[in-house]
């Protein structure tokens, strides 16, 4: 027994256990299933997690390279998962952006059409995973680990849009009527299926409501033990935050005056925000239908592949596709990336959340596409999922460190202005407001959940404490954001405590490596080649994969 067979093993018999992961990495034969969410579920990931630890650390760690990396890849997955057992994680693991709830809808977005018969399975049986979910927060209420009320508030009002007379859902059914495989009995078992899972979000959304909220803390914070325990399992590496928010306020400083000189290669005679009022409301600048706006980005995508492969990366050829959707309403808003299938029969896919607008500025959304799509998330993922020669699957389909994914994302934004993709001064400036987005979750993440005082030197409100308001204040302020944008972000920051610092963070890491690699007389290329070659590791990892 080796690592990579253990590592297979334990795959095996998890995908047994989450037929909703089957479907998002695109493994065919279970997509009318739902994972077991409630405690009798949960229990059986611990045992599985316990057994296999118990058999990686008597196999001890191997010398062979990435055997070595794939007994350090599967023994920290393991290792992390047990964390979130024995602290209770898992029992009060509900959020606006990335908890069970959207995971049930968004394995809905991305379900095969195909086979409408799966699709309605699982819409009918629908109240299965969200009863489970229930039992398990209900286990976490008696406890007392509960959610923080503003997380709660955020999943009754995303339940309720699902169970609404506008539901997203109601999209299958007009799918299915204008399909070639139309029937009356189909369409009539989509209708009583959908309205199965509509009622479902209800019950769930008045449980949330009427039982679970009254007993939800006020707090938002999550105190610095728990928060420096998210920011190792995000990273992979421990960083020190008093230190990482002072370097935070100091790349807001900076980012602010970047943004100033860039705005006056636009107009000289505006002020920034003058500037981004001109940049966001000029038809010239926009793109005025969905439509328009997928077409756009989908081009600017397909330009930078074609031209860069071979140059700043070798890209293989599944790779070389992405598509660019626009995502159903009910979820937060901004732009994600969902992985392909692993055959890559489904391509990967950047979605953008837009909250129902129709015109679309473009400025600010440029370097956003490289960022989810590619070089960023797209190309990262796709080249992991090609390695199977030297990383195991475990690694491939599930392994993910935002300190390494995101600040891969992030390094690329800036590597496209580097390149010259950034071909206007306003792209530049979007990008530029896309890192300091990224400066401001570092010190509004740091500060909000370690209950720092902004410090006297800032320009923003110095020496006072956080709350939701200024924080949402600094996103308007600083990186322009719109008002229910800024509020779903600082939303998203609160209930994911660690995860929003991630970008910037592994950005710094990444850039600080490269310079390391370049330093010693490596090229750009290879150094992306040993970045992307490594799969998706903790940013300590990564140093030594790449170093070596």
């Amino acid at each position: 027994m080796d690592a990579f067979t253990l590592s297979d093993a334990f795959l095996d018999e998890y995908l047994e256990l989450s037929p909703v992961t089957c479907t998002m990495v695109g493994l065919p034969g279970r997509d009318h299933l739902w994972d077991d969410l409630g405690p009798t579920g949960i229990e059986k990931l611990r045992a599985l997690a316990v057994s296999y630890r118990s058999q990686l650390v008597e196999l001890g760690e191997p010398s062979e390279r990435w055997e070595k990396v794939a007994w350090r890849i599967t023994l920290a997955f393991l290792d992390e998962w047990l964390r979130q057992f024995d602290h209770g994680d898992l029992l009060r693991d509900l959020n606006n952006i990335a908890s069970p709830f959207q995971q049930l809808r968004e394995v809905l977005d991305i379900q095969d059409t195909s086979t409408w018969d799966d699709i309605i399975a699982r819409l009918a049986s629908f109240n299965e995973p969200l009863s489970g979910y229930q039992a398990t927060l209900e286990e976490g209420r008696h406890e007392g680990v509960l959610a923080a009320r503003r997380q709660v508030q955020a999943v009754i009002e995303q339940a309720r849009v699902l169970a609404g007379a506008g539901s997203p859902l109601h999209r299958f059914a007009d799918d299915l009527a204008a399909s070639d495989t139309m029937t009356e009995d189909l369409c009539a078992s989509m209708e009583s299926a959908i309205s199965a899972a509509k009622k479902a979000s209800a019950a769930f959304a008045d449980y949330l409501e009427s039982t679970y909220m009254p007993d939800a803390p006020t707090a938002d914070g999550v105190g610095r033990d728990r928060y420096v325990r998210a920011t190792s399992r995000f990273l992979g590496m421990q960083i020190d935050p008093e230190e990482t928010y002072r370097w935070g306020w100091g790349q807001v400083a900076d980012l602010r005056r970047q943004m100033v000189e860039t705005a006056k290669l636009i107009d000289p005679t505006r002020s920034l925000d003058d500037v981004i009022e001109l940049l966001s409301t000029d038809p010239a600048r926009c793109a005025h239908s969905e439509a328009e706006f997928v077409d756009f980005m989908a081009e600017r995508l397909s330009v930078a592949v074609r031209d860069l492969d071979g140059t700043a990366f070798d890209i293989p050829e599944p790779v070389k596709r992405v598509d660019v959707k626009i995502a159903p309403p009910g979820g937060a808003l901004g732009a994600y990336y969902m992985q392909p299938s692993e055959d890559f029969s489904r391509p990967g896919s950047v979605w953008w959340s837009t909250g129902g607008k129709q015109v679309f500025p473009l400025w600010d959304e440029v370097s956003t596409a490289y960022h989810e799509g590619f070089p960023g998330h797209h190309l990262q993922i796709g080249v992991a999922m090609t390695l199977a020669d030297h990383l195991t699957r475990l690694h491939r389909l599930l392994v993910w460190y935002p300190g390494y994914g995101e600040g891969w994302a992030l390094y690329t934004e800036l590597l496209m202005d580097e390149l010259g993709y950034l071909d206007k001064p306003e792209y530049v400036l979007g990008m530029l407001s896309a890192e300091m987005l990224r400066a401001c979750r570092v010190v509004v993440d740091i500060g909000s959940h370690l209950d720092l005082a902004i410090p006297d030197d800032a320009q923003f409100h110095p020496g006072e404490r956080w709350t939701f308001e200024l924080a949402v204040e600094l996103l308007t302020r600083y990186a322009f954001l719109a008002g229910d944008y800024a509020a779903s972000e600082v939303t998203r920051y609160l209930g994911w405590p660690g995860q929003a610092i991630s970008y910037k963070v592994g950005e710094r890491a990444i850039l600080e490596l490269r310079e390391e690699f370049l330093g010693r007389g490596g090229d750009l290329k290879e150094f992306h080649a040993r970045v992307l070659g490594s799969g998706g590791v903790g940013l300590d990892l990564l140093r030594d994969l790449v170093l070596e």
